[in-house]
């Protein structure tokens, strides 16, 4: 039998083409305590791994040109006017990321961290955080979605990373996550040392799988599927004996289904960004400039603290690298 949080993934995973105007960010219905926050590190415990710098610091984003311009005053010819323009910012996001980017049942509106970050940028294009059109895309349609032109930016638990920016942009680093395992409760797996020769799911077009192999004596045996529910629900199923993916996205999946939990340390270092087409640089300054002061006017801090408390207290938000 389904339980109830895996009945609500699958009707969350079969409706991957909607687009959905924001109206507000209710608060988040269902907190119950978050089982396996990550563990110090300890002798035993494997080392994060090493990002792949053949891009230089994949952290690194273009330098804002000063505080965002007021609303109505963007630089003519950029691509903020245009979006002024339009009247709306188009953005590609999860609906069944819970804390991150989800549906909330009751409202039937998107909400979550990543969420509230996209509305920060639409605010200081049109001076209103509700001028804004959602449009749900799966891990793998971020970039594709990017280069085509269909959203004009991507919040969608996001690492940067060398091999994506050499497709697309990011905006400077505003969450770090890492990868993490889920497994049934009783499960005898405790960690990513224990993968080898098991039933991996993983969602296509992410990092899951990345270096993964090295932390077992024995490979796992991918099971790739389109979104993160999907895994939730081949968990329920025991068709896979674990998920792994960013610590971000498996505690949601473990508050919607209790019977999971989230085990074992981070072992690689996720650095979420958002998204933006390379042909826009001079967005991707604008956004670092709104990010920049989000820093330093509390915005960030308040949207962690409404979301993401649960998973730890609030640290501060990443400082800021730029690459010029």
């Amino acid at each position: 039998m389904t339980p109830a949080g895996g009945r609500w993934a699958i009707a969350g995973a079969a409706a991957l083409t909607l687009a959905v105007a924001a109206c507000g960010t209710p608060a988040l219905l269902v907190r119950p305590a978050i089982d396996g926050a990550a563990p110090s590190p300890s002798p035993s415990t494997p080392a994060a791994a090493a990002p792949d710098t053949s891009c230089g610091d994949p952290t690194a984003s273009l330098r804002p040109q000063g505080p965002p311009p007021a609303p109505g005053a963007l630089p003519a010819g950029s691509f903020m006017q245009a979006i002024y323009q339009r009247g709306r910012l188009v953005a590609g996001v999860s609906r069944d990321t819970l804390l991150f980017g989800s549906v909330n049942p009751t409202t039937d509106r998107i909400e979550g961290f990543d969420i509230d970050i996209l509305r920060q940028v639409a605010k200081a294009l049109f001076g209103d955080p509700d001028r804004i059109e959602f449009r749900v895309i799966t891990p793998a349609q971020r970039i594709p979605a990017l280069q085509a032109g269909t959203v004009d930016i991507v919040g969608r638990t996001f690492t940067v990373n060398c091999v994506r920016w050499r497709q697309i942009d990011f905006s400077s680093v505003y969450y770090v996550s890492g990868q993490r395992v889920l497994v049934p409760r009783g499960s005898p797996i405790s960690g990513p040392g224990d993968l080898g020769g098991k039933r991996i799911c993983v969602p296509a077009g992410t990092t899951a799988l990345d270096g993964l192999s090295s932390r077992a004596s024995r490979k796992p045996i991918p099971v790739v599927v389109a979104d993160q529910t999907d895994c939730l629900v081949l968990l329920e199923l025991g068709t896979v004996d674990a998920a792994v993916n960013d610590e971000s996205v498996l505690l949601g999946l473990a508050v919607q289904d209790p019977s999971m939990v989230v085990v074992g340390p981070r072992f690689t270092v996720e650095p979420y960004g958002l998204g933006i087409a390379q042909s826009h640089p001079d967005f991707v300054r604008f956004v670092n400039a709104v990010l920049e002061q989000m820093r330093s006017d509390g915005a960030w801090s308040a949207i962690y603290n409404h979301w993401l408390s649960r998973i730890g207290p609030d640290a501060g938000p990443p400082p800021a690298r730029y690459r010029d």
